[in-house]
């Protein structure tokens, strides 16, 4: 590993923390201490191989757009714990990954698998079916005032809605549905007591990661007869295309294949749930900002923006370094592992005045959500196409929103946002 500037020891032990996540300002706070007085520095924590730290938003950006020094693939792009990376690699015969998906895809292997499902994601596509995702928006908002003038926003609504499109998408029967959001907790939120399988307060490293593993292993059996039946019975649907699609002149081999269904499946959802959830707490805490929205529909796209940088619930990923090279100042080594916070980039100081602030009119809202480069999110297109029907039926039809109890977001270092969001609504 690289010698450079470390971390102190509180700041590193907050940027690992699930409960820092959960409680959130903690984190801004670490982050911004970070940004301030070590962009790039070395975190050293007990448990952990050591990993650089990135925390600026032109260093992240830098980093996301060259694929080649910077890979995903060598080691686990999810921070692990030492313990938890050495139970994978013997679970999966030395593979760093439980999933192989295109998150965990380097060049030339990448760009093969993610053409395969490209064109499905790409707005002009989007158009065919976006009269059906506007029908599942408008039963999601019949669903929600017919609860009376309250809701748990995060529970009724902003997880349901895209889930129901996206596994309309892929091809999984509605009656499957409760699995699939059930299983996405699990697999992003086992951190959480809340979300994880055994509803455990506290783990070790490689409990949880077995308990992990279990999920994982639901949803391969779950998409391996998926996959069975549409090579047998070929359908209209993404599940069909990845079923029967060639890499190189053969089929997808059974380990990419189940992780393909399970990236669609899970962040083709959940990250947009989250997302969704914290716009309607931005507004709900802000009844001029509602109103403004309301009665300005322009300002509809800038909110999506804002609501996805506010809330980033992709909060890191993991790179490793391929090639001896340089950044911010600091030199790295081949080998070295480095983690990208997206949280810290989305409230640079220097790219987003008062980046705390939920401002639905910020212009330019340069935000790193969906990542950059090859890896950029496959789903960008739809995430964004989403909220903006979701928002065009509520704004239509409530008069009204504010906070019926206290928000909570999930205690998790990977995947975060909110996972309850108490509402008092009125109809308009």
């Amino acid at each position: 590993m690289s010698a450079g500037p470390k971390i102190p020891p509180d700041l590193a032990a907050t940027i690992v923390d699930p409960l820092a996540y959960g409680a959130w300002q903690p984190l801004l706070d670490a982050y911004a201490t970070l940004r301030r007085e070590a962009p790039i520095a070395l975190a050293e924590i007990p448990g952990y191989r050591p990993f650089w730290v990135v925390t600026r938003h032109a260093d992240i950006l830098k980093i996301s757009k060259d694929n080649t020094t910077f890979l995903n693939n060598p080691a686990t792009v999810v921070l692990a714990p030492i313990m938890a990376e050495m139970f994978v690699a013997h679970l999966m015969n030395g593979s760093p990954h439980l999933v192989k998906s295109l998150v965990q895809m380097d060049a030339p292997e990448h760009p093969k698998y993610r053409r395969l499902t490209q064109d499905w994601f790409m707005p002009a596509n989007l158009k065919t079916i976006e009269a059906n995702i506007r029908t599942i928006a408008k039963a999601s908002v019949d669903k929600m005032l017919a609860m009376g003038g309250e809701c748990d926003f995060a529970r009724d609504v902003a997880s349901m809605y895209p889930l129901h499109v996206v596994m309309e998408l892929l091809g999984v029967p509605e009656s499957d549905e409760p699995l699939m959001l059930k299983l996405t907790q699990e697999l992003f939120g086992g951190q959480d007591p809340d979300l994880n399988r055994t509803r455990a307060v506290q783990m070790s490293a490689e409990e949880a990661t077995k308990i992990m593993a279990q999920t994982v292993a639901d949803f391969n059996a779950y998409f391996e007869a998926m996959a069975q039946d549409r090579r047998a019975n070929p359908r209209q649907d993404l599940a069909t295309i990845i079923a029967t699609g060639m890499i190189d002149g053969a089929p997808i081999p059974d380990y990419e294949s189940a992780g393909y269904y399970t990236i669609v499946a899970t962040a083709g959802h959940d990250t947009t749930s989250a997302s969704t959830a914290g716009a309607m707490w931005a507004l709900a805490q802000d009844p001029e900002q509602f109103a403004k929205v309301k009665a300005d529909r322009t300002l509809l796209p800038g909110l999506i923006e804002e609501a996805i940088r506010w809330t980033t619930p992709v909060q890191h990923f993991m790179r490793t370094v391929a090639a001896d090279t340089e950044i911010g100042g600091v030199s790295m080594k081949a080998g070295d592992w480095l983690m990208l916070c997206y949280i810290s980039g989305n409230y640079d100081e220097s790219v987003f005045p008062e980046p705390e602030r939920f401002d639905a009119t910020r212009s330019p809202n340069r935000h790193i959500s969906f990542g950059s480069g090859a890896h950029q999110c496959l789903g960008l297109h739809l995430a964004r196409l989403e909220m903006k029907i979701l928002f065009e039926e509520l704004l239509d039809r409530l008069d009204s929103v504010e906070l019926a109890g206290e928000p909570k977001r999930s205690q998790s270092t990977f995947v975060g946002g909110p996972k309850t969001l108490p509402l008092r609504f009125k109809a308009a």
